[in-house]
């Protein structure tokens, strides 16, 4: 028996409007957005009395999804630090091929963004960089380049 795909990832958030405009900057489309609630959330996610806003994006060739959840009960609860580094355990980033990364990044700092390092280049393969954006979520861009 095999996976049949990766459908998403879940990013918790407290401000779910900027993280969807970051998002969608970056150039993933919104899907829609609804509340969530539940004895069937509940279960799933095993905490009672769960209420939350879910945004779902999805990349332009429609295989990559990003699910954004913002939690009305219980709060979320933050990690720290905030602006972990890239050597913290658990999921460091999401990783997105870009056209043009200059660009990408460019356009991302009206939402906040920062470079975690800088924009390096892997043989004559690809530009790399980590983006750092609303609420400390780091993405990983790449551009193909040769």
């Amino acid at each position: 028996m095999a996976i049949q795909r990766m459908d998403n990832v879940l990013i918790v958030v407290e401000d779910l409007d900027a993280v969807v405009a970051f998002f969608v900057e970056l150039g993933m489309e919104l899907d829609g957005t609804m509340p969530v609630e539940g004895e069937w959330v509940d279960r799933v996610i095993g905490i009672e009395g769960a209420r939350q806003d879910v945004a779902m994006l999805r990349t332009p060739d429609g295989h990559g999804r990003v699910e954004l959840a913002r939690f009305h009960t219980p709060k979320a609860v933050g990690a720290v630090p905030r602006d972990a580094p890239s050597n913290t355990l658990g999921i460091r980033r999401v990783m997105f091929a870009v056209d043009d990364i200059d660009d990408t990044v460019a356009r991302l700092r009206g939402h906040g963004a920062e470079l975690v390092g800088e924009v390096a280049r892997f043989e004559n393969v690809y530009r790399l960089c980590y983006v750092r954006g609303p609420e400390g979520i780091v993405v990983g861009l790449a551009e193909q380049v040769g």
